[in-house]
């Protein structure tokens, strides 16, 4: 199989969250696509952070798109000069004022949405958190702090109340991380 072949691209917005690109394609049989929108944005990063009593550190937060509030691990993008590892550091400082002495453990790294996105989403474990400093929110966020037991996400996630997906799925890696820690 052989990829595309990008033949034009034109801009129709950028902005600080993200921009919107048209690009003209050609596939490899000669066929060719005009109007393939790309949605780019900036790699995030997450973190299933464990306390040292064992909690799940998970905020809560309103999401306009979706006109709800919603139940996620510690989340956010990266800024320039980051490395992932540093980014999700001070994501989960400022989110929740849990800081670990132990390094992040990255459990995968994920394309988003790969068929219209250009990001991914790198996912780490934290252990051995404490609560040590507070919030340092930006001016627009809103965030309330939960503690759960790791045996009480299953039950968040069969009554919906944590139903986004990369919460979700950074859980999943970090029972699987943790089992096989457990293994060796």
């Amino acid at each position: 199989m052989e990829k595309w072949q990008t033949i034009r691209t034109e801009y129709h917005y950028k902005t600080p969250f993200g921009n919107l690109r048209k690009d003209t394609c050609q596939l490899p049989d000669g066929q060719v696509i005009d109007g393939y929108y790309v949605h780019e944005y900036a790699d995030w990063v997450n973190a299933i952070v464990l306390t040292k009593d064992g909690e799940m550190v998970f905020v809560e937060q309103y999401r306009h798109p979706a006109n709800d509030l919603f139940l996620e691990i510690p989340a956010g993008k990266m800024e320039e000069g980051e490395t992932p590892e540093e980014a999700i550091i001070r994501e989960v400082r400022e989110e929740t004022g849990y800081l670990s002495e132990k390094k992040p453990i990255c459990l995968g790294e994920f394309f988003v949405n790969p068929a219209v996105q250009t990001n991914k989403v790198i996912s780490f474990l934290i252990t051995e958190a404490e609560h040590l400093v507070e919030q340092q929110l930006d001016d627009t966020e809103v965030i309330n702090v939960h503690l759960f037991q790791m045996d009480e996400v299953e039950g968040l996630i069969e009554r919906k109340e944590l139903s986004q997906l990369f919460s979700v799925s950074a859980y999943y890696l970090t029972k699987d991380h943790l089992k096989k820690a457990v293994v060796k």
